[in-house]
């Protein structure tokens, strides 16, 4: 049973229903809100669908079998067979450049489906049709579609997870709609994912780093071999360089014997496409991508850091493939630039506060080291922060100590705390492992997200200097919650 990095909830009794409808509506830290599009009552029936869905297998687990989803999109008309598929996989970098892809086919003219996961604020985002999330009341009559079929295949195949279930229904908004593009994110590594019953037209694999050692395997070859499984036959496969994450090359080796395998193209960034120029720009940056069909200059991308411009020619070559455009026949730069310029992603080193005389306010979803020492070179060489006070909750299954080390160079001080998860490290046992690596004078600790950052602010205003921040970071739900707190609608 396999599912996303990995914030999924505990089954719930079924007399926890209606309190888990009222208490997300009206009360806890960071509660959910009614869409200005939607009714209370219809909002309660999405959270009651969303507590049914949570007595299910949670997301965390993987079993390696595809048979139930299998099954289940059997029964449902193999909904996945009526479009081309983009599928993506890797360590970090999957959510961006799947907004990246859906951003330039959208642009272009096609009608695309994006399902991506986790989710920072509403499980709503997971399900994009026309590179929005579809409504509360949408998500509902997708679920109430695939219902009737679930007990079927729990009785007969097993029962389905959480993540399975959210698949098939991705699946069927998608035909139903219908898309003319799919673009699809893995949950969990590749091979066994739920996903996978898709056969990608466009395979793209971001850069590959430990994560996840307890379900892929403690070696990075053995997660490489796990990721490669959505390469399929007479597939195009866009992958990333692993540059910086695997020097001897051996896990590229890995991704191009898959290819040979099942007879995939490759197209590989820094050799059939890449980037070609980067400079730093207010908002984001200013790139140069040279694609599958040629040279694309001028694009402003608001988003930064250097892995986001990798990202980004990732995407493109992605789109390339998938429309068949080449030397003879590329794609309108114009239509690229828009794109491009267009793109979000939020819980990705997204300014959510600013103001005068006040800390700016970073938030990023980073939770390995991989991303964390994206994140750091990011800060580093994209921001002129005076202070910069971290906030930090993370996941007790996640390498900790390996996220301290590497945001510890770029940070004056660190608030730990927690979120809402029940898999959140105790914000005392995170103290302990952060004073280990900060020191006893750079740690503090508060349980309390909201307060967390209050108190963050306030040590980055102690400096009583201009160019003071907060980055927020760990965790997806961290990320999440920290938008909530902000007032960021989800998108």
């Amino acid at each position: 049973m396999t599912g996303p990095e990995g914030d999924g909830a505990i089954p719930e009794p079924e007399d926890a229903v209606i309190s888990h409808v009222l208490d997300a509506i009206r009360g806890g830290d960071s509660p959910d809100v009614v869409p200005p599009t939607s009714t209370v009552a219809s909002f309660a029936e999405f959270l009651a669908v969303e507590a049914e869905l949570d007595r299910r297998w949670p997301e965390t687990v993987m079993e390696p079998s595809t048979e139930r989803i299998a099954a289940l999109v059997d029964v449902l008309g193999e909904p996945h067979r009526g479009y081309p598929v983009v599928h993506l996989t890797g360590t970090n970098g999957k959510t961006s450049t799947a907004r990246m892809v859906d951003a330039l086919l959208t642009e272009i003219g096609l009608r695309t489906g994006r399902y991506t996961s986790p989710h920072l604020q509403r499980a709503t985002e997971r399900i994009n049709i026309d590179n929005r999330p579809i409504t509360p009341e949408r998500y509902v009559g997708v679920y109430r579609d695939v219902e009737p079929f679930l007990d079927i295949i729990d009785g007969k195949v097993g029962r389905l997870s959480k993540f399975e279930v959210l698949t098939a229904m991705g699946f069927s908004a998608f035909a139903d709609a219908p898309v003319e593009a799919g673009i699809v994110e893995v949950g969990l590594g590749g091979r066994w994912d739920a996903t996978n019953v898709a056969d990608a037209t466009v395979a793209v694999i971001t850069p590959i780093g430990l994560d996840h050692t307890d379900h892929l395997g403690p070696d990075i070859l053995d997660i490489a071999r796990e990721k490669a499984g959505i390469i399929k036959p007479g597939s195009v496969a866009v992958l990333a360089t692993q540059a910086g994450h695997d020097k001897s090359g051996d896990v590229a080796a890995v991704l191009l014997e898959r290819c040979v395998e099942v007879d995939a193209q490759v197209a590989r960034e820094g050799a059939e496409f890449g980037v070609a120029e980067r400079e730093i720009a207010v908002g984001g940056q200013r790139i140069a991508l040279r694609g599958l069909s040629g040279m694309y200059d001028d694009i402003f991308l608001p988003l930064h850091g250097e892995h986001q411009a990798s990202n980004a020619a990732l995407a493109l070559a992605a789109a390339e493939a998938l429309i068949g455009a080449g030397p003879k026949q590329p794609l309108d730069p114009d239509a690229v630039r828009a794109a491009f310029a267009g793109v979000s992603s939020p819980g990705r080193l997204e300014r959510v506060a600013a103001g005068q005389g006040v800390p700016t306010v970073l938030v990023d979803a980073c939770h390995n080291p991989h991303g964390a020492r994206a994140l750091a070179a990011a800060l580093t060489t994209e921001f002129r922060f005076t202070r910069l006070v971290g906030v930090l909750g993370v996941m007790r299954d996640k390498d900790v100590r390996g996220i301290l080390t590497e945001l510890e160079p770029v940070l004056h001080e660190v608030v730990v705390t927690s979120n809402s998860s029940p898999r959140a490290m105790d914000a005392d046992e995170l103290g302990a492992l952060a004073t280990e690596v900060f020191g006893t004078d750079r740690v503090s600790v508060e349980p309390v997200l909201r307060a967390a950052i209050e108190q963050a602010g306030e040590l980055a205003e102690e400096a009583g200097e201009s160019g003071v921040g907060v980055v927020v970071t760990g965790s997806v739900v961290t990320a999440g919650e920290t938008r909530t707190i902000f007032g960021k609608e989800p998108s």
